[in-house]
């Protein structure tokens, strides 16, 4: 009888660049962050840590009203609290989240955050979910502070990230694809 053979995961191979396994679009995030500092009247505030590497993110924003009448993101500032990704993520994130309604806003998802900063290398995948996180999470304090209704989905979000449980979900998901971009590629 045949013996069975074991089938191996996909091997990472970090393609570096003269900053490592960063591009330099994540190098320009962390040397010239985007958005970085407090807002002192902030609408909202999150402050959200990775169990993995210790990193933290704050996440302060400001919500106005548009000329439809919803609720959009007038502002927005991030500390951060950890390595380059750290920096990178907390940066793009206010960027990708300034001038969004909240429905829309919380639409972004880490993909969205590794793309936008042309992948990330595997081992600082993590770094997108804290951004995220941090701004569901402003936007939960949002909704709390100002009596609005919080949707199902976000609430039980905001409930997985007080208990840590994000990055056992996203080992869930297992949806690490979205690194295969310039400087990851799987073997």
């Amino acid at each position: 009888m045949p013996e069975k053979t074991k089938t191996e995961a996909p091997k990472a191979e970090v393609k570096t660049s003269r900053y490592g396994p960063y591009n330099e679009i994540i190098i320009d995030h962390f040397r010239n962050p985007r958005n970085q500092g407090e807002i002192a009247d902030a609408d909202a505030v999150a402050k959200v840590g990775s169990p993995i590497c210790g990193d933290e993110l704050h996440l302060y924003i400001k919500v106005g009203t548009n000329a439809a009448g919803q609720l959009y993101i007038s502002d927005v500032k991030f500390m951060s609290f950890g390595c380059a990704a750290a920096v990178a993520t907390g940066s793009i994130i206010t960027e990708l989240a300034k001038g969004k309604t909240l429905e829309d806003a919380l639409k972004i998802g880490r993909k969205d955050v590794a793309m936008a900063l042309g992948g990330l290398p595997v081992q600082k995948i993590h770094c997108s979910l804290l951004s995220t996180d941090a701004l569901h999470e402003a936007i939960y304090d949002y909704y709390k502070k100002h009596g609005i209704a919080v949707p199902a989905d976000l609430e039980q979000l905001h409930q997985n990230i007080i208990k840590g449980t994000t990055i056992a979900r996203m080992k869930q998901e297992q949806d690490v694809d979205y690194c295969a971009v310039p400087n990851i590629s799987f073997l």
